[in-house]
Order: structure tokens, then C-alpha cells, then sequence
């Protein structure tokens, strides 16, 4: 659900990527990856199970080894596989962080 076919929603430009990361909702809290990642959101490959509408919070592990904690909601759902998040806030600093992320 995350190839690009030319016809996606998306406004921002989606980055494949493999940093480790973490991530907590209704199930709990999971180990994961996060997969690829833009401005506007990102995909989150876990075996933990998520609904669309949920909230979550989940960090990224930076190359640097530090985390960059951030807060989303579940627009879609593949189940077994993951899922992708919208950013529902992001703060200045944040969103240099992700800025950065994208370019690695």
C-alpha cells in the first residue's frame, strides 16, 4: 500500500528508510521499524496490531542513537505488516528533526 503508483494522496514526498523505532497505543507498547517517512507522516512495520483513528505515540532512533518521540494518528491499517501514521502536531524543532531524518 506504500509503492508509489503515481496516483497517491500524499502531498508530501515519502522517503524509504530502516531506523529502529518504538510505538504505543490501545495494544500497548511495540518494537518496530519505521519504514519510510515524509513531512507529513510515516510507515510503522510492527506485528502489533492498530485500528485507523487511533492515536499513537511512537520515537524513531536517530543515527546519532537519540530518540525523536513524536504523536500520530492510524490513517491506514496493512494488517500484519504495519501501518501508516499522520503527524498531529509537530512542534519547529520536530519538524527540523524530520527534515533531517528524510535527507539520511
Amino acid at each position: 500500500m506504500h509503492e508509489g503508483n503515481g496516483r497517491e494522496r500524499r502531498e508530501d514526498e515519502r522517503r524509504r528508510v530502516s531506523f529502529e523505532a518504538w510505538w504505543e497505543g490501545l495494544s500497548g507498547r511495540h518494537e518496530s521499524r519505521v519504514a519510510d517517512i515524509s513531512m507529513g507522516g510515516c510507515f510503522i512495520d510492527t506485528t502489533g496490531v492498530a485500528e485507523v483513528g487511533e492515536l499513537v505515540v511512537f520515537a524513531i532512533k536517530k543515527p546519532s542513537g537519540a530518540w525523536l518521540q513524536l504523536r500520530g494518528e492510524v490513517v491506514s491499517v496493512d494488517p500484519n505488516v504495519g501501518f501508516s501514521v499522520s503527524y498531529t502536531f509537530l512542534t519547529d524543532e520536530e519538524q527540523q528533526e524530520l527534515k533531517l531524518l528524510g535527507t539520511i
